[in-house]
């Protein structure tokens, strides 16, 4: 019986680990959104968007912000808990600069409608994540080779410009990036139950900050995969 009751005792103050440390990474993720919005939206109002995209700044964000990525999952483990999150809100910024360029494209009400869109979509999976019982960790490889043949699938269709490349490869990342997002919740739920709230404030903040970037990556490209289907041109 005391067995028993151990067990439950230690079941129970694993979830409650795991579901502080998820609040604490989407906390992260929603200020990232939210940074991302603010900036893209105020940069399309200020008219510097359209300078933006005629200009060598829209290639530097792009390599900008894909550096960025790159470089906080490469030394997540050797920089500061404050540089890691001065990162993550510069990395926001930059690509509400460089998504702000969306707004010459769509109209408002349609990227708006493909935001409620994206986000019913990615809680979700988020929720499916988070409470099936089933072992997601092998749809990773196949979900990150299917990202790498999206990736270059894109590239190639730079110069082919085929209309159906483009509606396929959207098709496919619709999927891929709604399968990501199941699969870090889970992947960060078990990071919260195997014991990362124990390891200190510097441990944690880290973990965190990586999880929100799974998350807002997830959440970034499955709405620019949807605005191809839901975003109105402004043409």
């Amino acid at each position: 019986m005391q067995t028993e009751t151990q067990s439950i005792t230690v079941s129970q103050a694993q979830q409650d680990a795991a579901s502080i440390f998820l609040a604490k990474v989407f906390n992260w993720m929603a200020a990232g959104l939210g940074i991302t919005g603010l900036v893209a939206y105020g940069t399309a109002a200020s008219g510097l968007a359209g300078r933006i995209i005629n200009s060598p700044l829209f290639l530097v964000l792009a390599l900008g912000t894909l550096g960025l990525v790159f470089f906080l999952s490469a030394r997540i483990n050797k920089i500061q808990a404050s540089t890691a999150s001065a990162l993550f809100i510069g990395y926001s910024v930059l690509n509400g600069l460089f998504f702000s360029t969306i707004f010459l494209r769509y109209t408002g009400t349609s990227i708006a409608s493909t935001f409620v869109i994206t986000a019913g979509m990615f809680g979700a999976m988020a929720v499916y994540g988070l409470v099936t019982k089933r072992d997601l960790s092998g749809w990773g490889s196949f979900l990150f080779m299917g990202l790498i043949g999206l990736i270059i699938a894109t590239i190639v269709n730079i110069f082919l410009k085929s209309p159906g490349v483009y509606w396929v490869t959207s098709m496919i990342g619709v999927f891929i990036f709604t399968g990501l997002t199941a699969y870090d919740v889970q992947k960060i739920k078990k990071m919260g139950e195997e014991g990362i709230m124990a390891q200190g404030r510097e441990a944690i903040t880290k973990g965190s900050i990586m999880g929100a970037l799974a998350l807002y990556l997830d959440f970034i490209n499955l709405f620019l995969m949807l605005l191809r289907f839901f975003g109105g041109s402004r043409d």
